[in-house]
C-alpha cells in the first residue's frame, strides 16, 4: 500500500502537477446529518467535493449499527457521481485530523473498494491553511462523472458472529471512559468487547493534529496475530487502521458494526473496567 498521508506542502504541489488528485472534502458532525454539505459549502479546497459521512460512507442505521457500511450499489454510485477513477489519484481530509470521515473514506476507498492511490491530508483543512492554502466558496465546482466498478474486498471487514467465534485483539478506538464503561453518552449499554484493549483514535495525533511519526506509531500501536478494530459505529475505527498503515504494519480488519451493533443482542458479552 502506498504512503497514506500526503502533507498540506506536498497537496499543493501535487493540485500544480501532471495528475492533481480528485479532493473529496468528508467533514461531518455527528448527531448532524446536514453538517458537513454546510462546512464544505461555506467553505472548501479549491475543486473539492464534498462525500457525505451519512448519505455515501453509511448505509441506513439499524440492525447493522448506527453507520454500516452501505451496500455496494449506492457506494460505487457515489464514487461515480464524484468522479473517482482508479487512475486518478485521491486525497480526502476532515477537519479532526482525520478522526472522523477522513479516515472511514481512506478505508472504504483504499481498502474495501481497492484504490490504488488514496491519500488523507494530514492534519486536515488546518494544515492546508496554515501552509497558506486558500478556499472556496460555494458549489461552483464541476466533475465528469465516471465508470469505475470496484471490486470490492471483503476480507478486509469482519462481522460480529465472526468476531464472537475467533480469537483475535480487538482494538477499541473511543475514549478510555466509554471503554471502562464509566460513561456511555450514545448506546444503551457501556462497557467494551471482551479481551479487547483500548487505544483512543486521538492518540494516534500529536497536538496539532497531524499523526505521530511511523516508528512512534509501531511502538504504540497494539499488536496480535489477528487485529479487528471497532469503536462505537465502525468510523473512529477507521483512523486506527490508517493508523497502523502510517506505521507501516499488517492493517487490522474493521468491524462496521462496533459497539452500536454488538450491544442489539443482549446474548453478547460484555466487559467493564480497565
Amino acid at each position: 500500500m502506498n504512503q497514506p498521508l500526503i502533507t498540506a506542502g506536498e497537496l499543493q504541489d501535487a493540485l500544480e502537477g501532471p495528475r492533481p488528485p480528485c479532493l473529496l472534502d468528508c467533514r461531518a458532525r455527528l448527531g448532524d446529518p446536514d453538517a458537513g454539505h454546510g462546512l464544505w459549502w461555506k467553505a472548501h479546497l479549491p475543486n473539492s467535493r464534498h462525500l457525505d459521512l451519512d448519505r455515501d460512507l453509511a448505509g441506513p442505521p439499524g440492525a447493522g449499527g448506527r453507520h454500516p457500511l452501505p451496500n455496494r450499489q449506492r457506494f460505487t454510485e457515489a464514487l461515480q457521481r464524484l468522479g473517482v477513477r482508479p487512475d486518478m489519484p485521491v486525497v480526502v481530509y476532515d477537519d479532526m485530523g482525520g478522526q472522523l470521515a477522513a479516515a472511514r473514506a481512506w478505508w472504504m476507498l483504499a481498502c474495501w473498494a481497492g484504490h490504488p492511490e488514496v491519500r488523507v491530508l494530514d492534519g486536515g483543512i488546518q494544515a492546508w491553511l496554515a501552509q497558506g492554502g486558500e478556499l472556496q466558496e460555494g458549489d461552483d465546482v464541476t466533475s465528469s462523472p465516471s465508470g469505475w466498478c470496484p471490486d470490492y474486498r471483503d476480507d478486509t471487514w469482519t462481522t460480529a458472529e465472526a468476531l464472537q467465534s475467533s480469537s483475535v485483539l480487538g482494538v477499541d478506538a473511543r475514549n478510555r471512559e466509554r471503554f471502562r464503561g464509566d460513561v456511555e453518552p450514545i448506546d444503551p449499554v457501556a462497557g467494551h468487547i471482551p479481551e479487547a484493549v483500548c487505544r483512543p483514535s486521538v492518540d494516534n495525533l500529536e497536538e496539532g493534529g497531524r499523526f505521530k511519526s511511523p516508528a512512534r506509531l509501531a511502538k504504540e500501536l497494539p499488536q496480535g496475530d489477528e487485529v479487528v478494530a471497532y469503536c462505537g459505529s465502525g468510523v473512529t475505527a477507521c483512523h486506527n487502521i490508517l493508523a497502523y498503515a502510517v506505521a507501516g504494519k499488517p492493517l487490522p480488519r474493521l468491524y462496521p458494526g462496533s459497539w452500536s451493533e454488538w450491544v442489539q443482542d443482549p446474548a453478547r458479552p460484555v466487559a467493564t473496567g480497565a
